[in-house]
């Protein structure tokens, strides 16, 4: 009997030894940057022996600049040099040594990658060359540096808005009282001029926490439709005088359509903070540009989380030609109270106020800058299809500021409403302050009397706040209701318009008094009480 042959496996393809021509040909292929350097230590890193296209193309420099110089050369710094000669000094197979940092790709161009030095062994495992991988990180760097700015900035507007509340606060009761010393003519006769200092400087004080508000999108805004365009040729003039006697404006206005839903005022006051910015940075003979156009924003282009949404805007871009800014102005130029300029010139709160007003209105702001190459703020505002506002602005007569009514005051400074009840009773009403709504609770049910108004810091009240006013609503249908907040407030449900009203803090006593007024006449607030 013949013995059966044992059947043959069939072989799969011999795995063959690359030639060194083919491996350059893969790594030249590959889309990271890649080095082969000598694993001997020279002064300035490592010397280079091979280079692929994609290290060439990331750092700007041929094959032929990068063959024999020495590695250190392509990094901005040498932070990691100190870590990879000790990683050199105990080198053996499968030990790498990871990093990440810039490198230098031309004049003032550099990339943030991500790096791996690898031992490269011979046939016999010894270590004789090392290859260096780079992987560019700039978009995903880039990213997060704008989310940290972005949570940076929110974080010192929430900081901010809780110190100019309280801020507030204090000017309410310095503004408040000097009224009222100016209002004693025994006073008057013997301090009226510190009291007007006094007061002056109040009112500073109250515009530069105005700014720290804005800053912090808690401002009070009146949005109307607007021509951006005509906005800004309505503002020429007073913005020519500023940049007088030896510089100069040039408008470009070519948005159509121009039409967007913003607070003409706080759009004024971009302005003027913008061109009052470049105008410091101008030299003699410099020139501010300003310039409008439309843009519409593709969805296929919103892929970071940091763009702006898709959709129809209104660009607003102010230029200048002056000393520009560097990257470490530009990553603080928005935050409160920073400024280049010298002390006591600045205060450090005209872009932040710029930022808040922006992003207030639905907007997005970004900055071209660099040193000795002048800034360009560019504005982007919701397009809107609406008609151009057309509201009257001539203001109402004033009405009378005596009454007989009560009034129940929720203020939670025991100052403030010590001074508010003050004023109140002094002009005839019959006040019943408490600092919390739990308190003024127990003093309405004390109270036998109707309740014909409410003055309540709403901001500060919170859910209580809001359940006082309904329930002193249904057991006082005819009740008015005037806020007083350092925020905008909404209008309430229930109330007609006539019948509550607001207040922005820090407001004049006058201004308090005839606000009270006009609401318990029916009249709600009218132009001239805000």
């Amino acid at each position: 009997m013949k013995k059966k042959r044992p059947v043959a496996k069939p072989r799969g393809p011999r795995l063959t030894r690359p030639s060194a021509g083919l491996l350059a040909s893969a790594l030249g292929t590959l889309g990271e940057g890649v080095l082969i350097a000598d694993r001997h230590w020279t002064r300035a890193g490592l010397r280079i022996l091979f280079a692929n296209q994609s290290l060439c193309a990331m750092t700007n420099r041929p094959v032929r600049n990068l063959h024999g110089r020495a590695h250190g050369e392509l990094h901005a710094d040498h932070d990691h040099f100190p870590d990879l000669k000790k990683w050199l000094a105990r080198l053996t197979p499968g030990l790498a040594l990871s990093g990440e940092g810039y490198l230098a790709c031309g004049p003032g161009r550099r990339l943030y990658t991500t790096w791996i030095f690898s031992p490269v062994a011979d046939a016999r495992g010894r270590v004789t060359h090392v290859s260096i991988t780079y992987r560019d990180m700039t978009a995903k760097r880039r990213l997060q540096e704008d989310l940290i700015h972005a949570q940076r900035l929110d974080a010192v507007g929430r900081l901010a808005g809780g110190v100019a509340h309280d801020f507030n606060n204090l000017l309410s009761v310095i503004n408040g009282y000097c009224e009222i010393l100016r209002s004693k003519p025994a006073v008057a006769r013997h301090a009226a001029r510190e009291i007007g200092e006094i007061h002056r400087a109040g009112l500073h004080a109250a515009g530069l926490v105005r700014q720290l508000l804005a800053f912090s999108r808690r401002q009070a805004l009146d949005p109307k439709v607007v021509s951006l365009n005509q906005l800004v040729q309505e503002n020429s003039d007073i913005l020519e005088k500023l940049l007088q006697p030896d510089k100069s404006l040039t408008l470009s206005l070519q948005a159509s359509p121009d039409r967007v839903r913003v607070d003409p005022m706080q759009i004024q006051q971009v302005l003027l903070n913008l061109t009052i910015n470049a105008r410091d940075a101008l030299a003699p003979e410099g020139r501010v540009s300003i310039r409008t156009d439309f843009r519409e924003i593709k969805t296929d282009r919103n892929r970071r989380a940091t763009d702006m949404p898709a959709g129809r805007y209104v660009l607003l871009a102010v230029s200048d030609n002056g000393t520009g800014m560097d990257a470490e102005a530009k990553a603080h130029l928005f935050e409160p109270f920073f400024t280049t300029k010298e002390q006591g010139k600045g205060t450090g709160l005209g872009l932040s106020l710029v930022y808040g007003i922006v992003q207030q209105s639905g907007g997005h702001i970004f900055v071209q800058s660099a040193p000795s190459a002048g800034s360009t703020f560019e504005i982007y505002l919701p397009s809107v299809q609406e008609s151009v506002s057309t509201e009257p602005v001539t203001p109402p007569a004033l009405p009378t500021t005596r009454g007989r009514e009560a009034v129940v005051l929720v203020e939670g400074d025991p100052v403030v409403s010590k001074m508010i009840a003050g004023i109140l009773t002094a002009d005839g009403y019959r006040v019943l302050a408490a600092e919390t709504a739990a308190k003024a609770r127990l003093l309405v049910r004390r109270h036998s009397k109707p309740v014909d108004l409410l003055i309540i810091d709403s901001s500060r009240a919170g859910p209580a706040g809001d359940k006082f006013i309904r329930e002193l609503h249904a057991t006082h249908p005819k009740l008015r209701l005037l806020h007083t907040s350092s925020a905008e407030v909404s209008r309430l449900p229930g109330f007609a318009s006539e019948y509550q009203g607001a207040l922005t803090k820090p407001y004049a006593l006058s201004t308090l008094l005839r606000a009270v007024r006009s609401l318990l006449d029916g009249k709600g607030i009218s132009a001239d009480a805000r």
